[in-house]
């Protein structure tokens, strides 16, 4: 990309060279503490190809192919100047007996210096980038990883792990070594299960470990895992998996005796499936099949996360640019305002502003919202703004879009879908069923929670519309006769702020049923001075 001018900011590359496919992530770490993606590739590679037939060796073409793709995203990435690319190798060249002569043949080709880490640091980083997009709600997971050659299990929740394991189990090797005869014939339901017999006389010391922790989720990642996924959508929801949908056993099961019943060129075919693994996916599908047997697993939740994003979190923990104490969600919308180079000191002072009134107004009887809706206004109120990014003019309409689409990590479809919508009414009209489709399309209590949640923010943003922090405090409260008072502490003068309060009267009036009396007050318990 010759002459291509970036802003100010460390590139970084990652790659992650695993059994089957190579991976390549090319992210830009901003000093405020986001990062962009600039390039997210992956290439099938089959490295570990024809390795776990008798003696553990990389065969040649492999190499040579491997060694090809992995030198074209070198290349990629010192185009964009990464000032550095962090290269790791998982379980086909931890294993392989002519391991140095690949390394060296990796360095004479691709220039890196390629590092071989182990089953358990395989497992760590996983974790790492699979727990870290997700929000775990205070709860303990198991997590899932079926590579080639290894499949990863971890028990952990949001801040630590406390289990890690690498089994000798991917869906090349078990292939190769159990289901490569007649392998483009269907597998027979007698050679499927021996299969997964097999994987559980394997798994056994490994389930029994997870077995002994108290677990509430499972979340399966790798493309073995997603695939199936989306194989299970096609076949039983009848369209294209979704963020939130599960992969249940029942279904699996209801998948894998499709998919053994057929030979492979009709493999190729099933919906869902992605062709190039066709070959593989039965032996990936009898792992995953028969851990959430033993597991008891009922369901799994499906992440497009994995190794490579953990090597990204390890690097900005490293740099500086984020904390560990952090929330996914708190990262998450930290790095779409970052990113789209918000106004943070505005965000956190309206984020603040509307609490105070989330609050005030839930003691005052005027909602009994809870929690969840406390929190999904403080995200909501951190990115109201993000879209004068775009354009100041209807910025709240490029918000909505940004906050739709931006994959933000740790929600669901639900919550980002309500964030959009509150988002979205923080400016000029009301919430209408007539004009906002997206907003028609939530159910009646979303709607209702939307239009709440609306009024504290549009407030809260008035009450710093200079972006100047003239408004120190802003809550409700309530007189004799049932009379609301929204009670302003100036930190200065605030006529600005003031006038534009004003204009949420009718608003207010229409979503709590009451006439809104607003009034300055010296900060300290409703000292009036002023009314307005």
């Amino acid at each position: 990309m010759p002459g291509w001018k970036f802003r100010e900011g460390r590139i970084f590359a990652f790659i992650d060279l695993g059994t089957n496919s190579a991976r390549l992530l090319l992210v830009r770490l901003n000093p405020n503490g986001s990062h962009t993606v600039l390039s997210d590739q992956k290439e099938p590679v089959r490295l570990g190809e024809g390795e776990f037939n008798g003696r553990s060796l990389l065969q040649e073409e492999a190499m040579k192919r491997t060694v090809q793709v992995v030198t074209n995203f070198v290349e990629m990435a010192r185009l964009y100047n990464a000032e550095e690319i962090l290269a790791v190798a998982t379980s086909a060249t931890r294993e392989a007996e002519n391991q140095a002569e690949f390394l060296r043949l990796m360095k004479r080709s691709a220039h890196i210096d390629l590092r071989v880490i182990s089953g358990r640091e395989e497992a760590r980083l996983t974790y790492l980038g699979v727990a870290n997009s997700v929000d775990l709600g205070g709860k303990q997971a198991i997590f899932v990883d079926i590579g080639g050659g290894s499949t990863e299990v971890i028990v952990g929740d949001s801040a630590k792990y406390d289990f890690l394991d690498s089994l000798k189990l991917g869906a090349i090797r078990v292939t190769s070594t159990l289901l490569t005869p007649g392998a483009e014939h269907p597998v027979s339901p007698v050679q499927y299960e021996a299969v997964k017999e097999y994987i559980r006389n394997l798994s056994v010391r490994t389930v029994q470990r997870v077995r002994e922790f108290k677990t509430d989720l499972a979340y399966g990642s790798s493309g073995t895992i997603e695939n199936l996924a989306d194989i299970s959508a096609h076949m039983f929801l009848k369209r294209p998996r979704q963020r939130d949908d599960v992969l249940t056993l029942f279904h699996l099961k209801s998948v894998m005796k499709h998919l053994c019943a057929l030979p492979l060129d009709l493999r190729r075919q099933v919906p869902g499936i992605n062709p190039y693994r066709a070959d593989i996916i039965i032996g990936g599908g009898a792992i995953l099949e028969a851990l959430m047997e033993t597991a008891k697993l009922k369901e799994m939740f499906v992440s497009s996360r994995g190794l490579r994003d953990g090597l990204l979190f390890d690097s900005l923990v490293l740099s500086g640019l984020t904390a560990e104490t952090d929330s996914v969600r708190e990262r998450s919308v930290l790095q779409l305002g970052r990113s789209c180079s918000f106004d943070e000191v505005h965000a956190r002072h309206v984020t603040e502003l509307a609490l105070g009134l989330f609050d005030s107004a839930r003691e005052a009887g005027l909602h009994s919202l809870g929690d969840w809706e406390r929190e999904m206004l403080e995200h909501t109120s951190m990115l109201h703004d993000i879209g004068s990014f775009l354009s100041y003019s209807n910025h709240e309409q490029h918000t909505h879009y940004l906050i739709r689409n931006a994959d933000l990590l740790g929600f669901n479809q639900d919550e980002i879908k309500l964030m959009a919508e509150t988002a979205l009414f923080h400016r000029r009209a009301l919430p209408n069923r007539g004009k906002y489709p997206d907003y028609a399309a939530l159910d009646k209590g979303a709607r209702a929670i939307v239009k709440q949640l609306a009024i504290f923010l549009r407030i809260a943003e008035s009450a710093d519309r200079s972006h100047a922090g003239a408004v120190a405090e802003a809550r409700f409260a309530t007189r004799s006769g049932g009379k609301v008072l929204l009670e302003i502490v100036p930190h200065r003068n605030c006529d600005l702020e003031l006038w534009g309060i004003q204009n949420h009267r009718s608003a207010f009036k229409k979503v709590f049923e009451h006439t809104l009396q607003i009034e300055l007050v010296e900060k300290g318990p409703a000292r009036k001075t002023k009314s307005a």
